[in-house]
Parts: C-alpha cells; sequence; structure tokens
C-alpha cells in the first residue's frame, strides 16, 4: 500500500461517498479464534463494507495520559490479556501501518494535541476483531488512543474532526463494549442479568434516535445503566463513533446478544 494513497484519494461531497463507521463489541479475547455467532457476525459484517484504502481504531485497552497515535510501519500485535491458551498467545496479526495516515491525523485534530507513539502495536481490542474483518491484514492499521483524562464531550468533541478521513477511504471503528462489567461475569451458565437487557435496551433507544448528548451524560441514566458502565473505557468508542455520525445516517444493529451475562456484544454499523 502506498503511504501517499491517504493523501491522494480524491474527497466527495456528500454522505453516499462516506466510509461507514463501525461500533463493535469485541468481548472475551477467545472469540479471535473461534468460530461463533459473534464472530461470523464481523465476517458478514465485513462483506457489505467498501474496500478501505486504511483502518484507524479507537480500541479500550489503550488508554494513556494525552493523546497518541501510532506511527509505525509495522505494528506489532500485542497480546494484551493473561490466562487463556497457548494458542491465543500465537495469533500474529501482520498489518501494516501508515505513518502519512497517522500525521494526517494528527494535523487535523485541533481539539488537543496528539503525539506520535512509536511503541504501541495493535491491541487485543483492535486484532481479535479485525482478524475476521479482514483475515489477510492487508489493509494498514493505526490506532488511536483514549485520553483517561477527558471527558466523555471531550472525547466526543475529538472524534467529529476525524470527519474528513471518511472521504478518503478511511474506515473507523470503534471498540469496546456498550456493556461491560467483569466484576459481574458469569463464566459457567451465561445467564444474563435483568439490568443488562435494561441498559442495552436503554443504550441503543438513544443511540437510535441521534440522542448523543444523555449516551455522553451516561452516569445520569440509572441504576442499570451505572452496572453497565462502572468504568468508562468500553463505552468510550461508542461515542467516537457516535460523534462522526451525520445526522441523517442509518444505524444497523449486528451481534446484538450478551456474552458471559455481564458482557454485551452489540454492535453497529452507520452508513453506506
Amino acid at each position: 500500500m502506498d503511504l501517499k494513497a491517504i493523501n491522494n484519494l480524491p474527497e466527495h461531497n456528500g454522505s453516499e461517498a462516506l466510509m461507514p463507521l463501525l461500533f463493535v463489541g469485541h468481548g472475551n479475547p477467545m472469540n479471535a479464534i473461534l468460530q461463533n455467532e459473534f464472530s461470523l457476525g464481523w465476517q458478514q459484517v465485513a462483506k457489505a463494507l467498501p474496500k478501505p484504502v486504511a483502518i484507524l481504531c479507537i480500541s479500550a485497552h489503550w488508554e494513556t495520559e494525552g493523546t497518541f497515535v501510532t506511527a509505525v510501519d509495522k505494528p506489532r500485535t500485542i497480546h494484551d490479556f493473561y490466562g487463556f491458551p497457548k494458542e491465543l498467545f500465537n495469533v500474529e496479526y501482520p498489518a501494516p501501518g501508515n505513518i502519512t495516515l497517522a500525521e494526517e491525523t494528527k494535523s487535523i485534530i485541533t481539539a488537543t494535541k496528539v503525539e506520535s507513539d512509536f511503541n504501541w502495536g495493535l491491541d487485543h481490542g483492535c486484532w481479535c476483531v479485525l482478524k475476521h474483518l479482514y483475515p489477510l491484514a492487508d489493509f494498514p492499521v493505526i490506532q488511536l488512543s483514549l485520553d483517561y483524562h477527558k471527558s466523555p464531550e471531550m472525547h466526543y468533541e475529538l472524534a467529529g474532526e476525524l470527519s474528513s478521513l471518511r472521504k478518503k477511504g478511511v474506515l473507523i471503528i470503534g471498540s469496546g463494549n456498550i456493556v461491560h462489567n467483569l466484576g459481574l461475569i458469569s463464566w459457567h451458565d451465561n445467564q444474563e442479568y435483568e439490568w443488562v437487557a435494561e441498559a442495552n435496551e436503554k443504550l441503543k433507544q438513544l443511540i437510535t434516535s441521534n440522542d448523543h448528548r444523555k449516551l455522553m451524560a451516561y452516569k445520569q441514566l440509572g441504576n442499570a445503566v451505572q452496572l453497565a458502565i462502572p468504568t468508562p473505557e468500553h463505552f468510550l468508542p461508542l461515542l467516537y463513533i457516535l460523534g462522526l455520525k451525520n445526522e441523517n445516517e442509518q444505524i444497523s444493529f449486528f451481534n446484538d446478544k450478551t456474552e458471559l451475562g455481564s458482557i454485551s456484544m452489540t454492535s453497529l454499523k452507520i452508513g453506506y
């Protein structure tokens, strides 16, 4: 892939020319190597996507002090988990990076200072999903970090500044889970808690109605949502995708089920 392809791709006007957006519930890292309803859902949605020039991923698993973008030609596959089978640790996702895209991402964001990162690679929130979306790893991939000092509103504002990349063939993916409570996981019976269904449905309704203000104020949405989002990192990637959405773009949900009792795999595609 020519590193200049990002800048050489002509821009187009109109929502029909924009790359779609994805928010993906990634859940259990084992989904990377399993053929199950979730991995099949990722594979199916990939068939309906136009071919990207490159991919920008915002993952729940790269939290930083400040905002960073990966700026390496060959990002490493990060196995940022423990207690899983050796088969999972053996997985490599050898997608190239794209320094040109990293530099452009830095230049178009004015809401905060963005710095280049030369050490991070692709964490499991990113590659576990991409392994099924694009198994050949033949598109450049960069990651944008989550500054844990920023408010939901600031993340949402920052996301909107990435919109020009959609006109240049960049597929932007948020990877997290809209319901994610590790402390209440059910490892054995996978029985969904009542509050999970309540929170998942409430959040979906707000997504569908474009009520982004209430989603940013998720701490005011009641006890069920508080249990669903005990910490923000898995929810914030959703706000990036919604911050990039045009008002009239259509939303379609997929993988709308619960895993391990307290993790919603609910995912969505916007546009196209």
